[in-house]
């Protein structure tokens, strides 16, 4: 029996079972006394779900990274952390890598840990598949589950996301309209967040009523960190024959493989080729020309992933989804 449960057969919200468990003021007295006399019956005893929401409390969070060496994640984990500090909650990290049976045994090495809540950075924790979820929905029973740019439809689920695919769209809206039509998009995720951003390319073709073209869609099967590869597979395209004018690229790293290329090739940026990346990190100012870029708004996503993380433990009634939008910050790598 989870407070899940509890919720359920009372027909109230997890948060208003949280209330009552914390001897709130604010629950009516009849839902209040409909609560307490289905604990009875059951038999309920407050488990690390239960201490999360104030019994007890180890003012514990766990954090989930698939791979803290990769920019976007460790500035992610940076600003969660601190945020946590400041609510007064510790936290702790396990990185997992990409494999599904390693995010599963470290959830629920968090899980065993007692965590009162468990935040899941990046996508990439998100399966296309509903089934391959379920190991995040039976966490839920147990602990609030919070994740960050993704996006699942489950009670004690929480979701704080930047709209990738209208982002993406206008990114590539903006080249469109300076009559660039190929454009390359250099993508190298398939995550819930990567197919949102490659929809966004996609839609905003559709929006100009051009011409849709397989070959500009291509992805790169590198590391993070292997902006010489990119280089070097832009290369591989242009022998190929495959010729384009700008690069909308889903992170910074492949839109500085992109400048690179153009160097290599003596190409002039953004003359001969404009270039836009996503994430706004700082590779978008170390590189020459400065690349323009998607601010995702990182740090306020993480703010308020972190109010909502702590609203949800103090029995708040806070949103499932909570979505900002994307800004692009036009540096020289385009003359927009």
């Amino acid at each position: 029996m989870t407070i899940y449960d509890i919720s359920k057969q009372a027909g109230v919200s997890i948060a208003t079972v949280s209330r009552v468990l914390n001897g709130s003021a604010n629950v009516k007295p009849k839902t209040k006394k409909k609560v307490l006399d289905i604990i009875e019956q059951c038999g309920y005893t407050p488990n690390a779900f239960a201490r999360g929401l104030g019994l007890n409390s180890m003012n514990t969070v766990g954090i989930l990274c698939a791979d803290s060496s990769d920019l976007y994640l460790a500035k992610a984990v940076y600003y969660i952390e601190r945020n946590l500090r400041a609510g007064g909650y510790h936290s702790v990290l396990c990185c997992t890598g990409y494999d599904p049976e390693d995010m599963k045994a470290s959830l629920s090495l968090l899980l065993n840990q007692r965590v009162d809540s468990v935040i899941m950075v990046g996508s990439t924790f998100i399966a296309a598949e509903s089934g391959d979820n379920q190991y995040i929905k039976d966490a839920a029973q147990q602990v609030p589950i919070m994740l960050l740019n993704a996006d699942l439809d489950c009670p004690n689920v929480y979701c704080t996301m930047c709209d990738d695919f209208k982002s993406t769209q206008d990114a590539t809206l903006a080249l469109l309209n300076k009559g660039i039509n190929d454009i390359l998009y250099l993508y190298n995720s398939n995550s819930y967040s990567g197919k949102k951003k490659l929809n966004g390319y996609q839609s905003a073709y559709l929006m100009k009523d051009v011409p849709l073209n397989k070959q500009y869609q291509q992805f790169f099967n590198g590391t993070h960190e292997d902006i010489d590869g990119v280089c070097k597979f832009l290369n591989d395209l242009h022998k190929k024959g495959l010729e384009f004018h700008a690069v909308v690229a889903s992170e910074d790293m492949l839109a500085a493989g992109a400048i690179k290329y153009a160097k290599a090739n003596n190409l002039s940026v953004p003359d001969d080729l404009s270039v836009i990346g996503y994430n706004n990190s700082i590779l978008t100012t170390c590189s020459e020309p400065e690349i323009t870029s998607v601010d995702n708004h990182l740090e306020t996503l993480c703010s308020q992933l972190v109010k909502t993380c702590i609203g949800t433990l103090l029995g708040e009634e806070m949103p499932q989804k909570t979505i900002f939008s994307g800004e692009l910050v036009h540096r020289a790598s385009t003359a927009l």
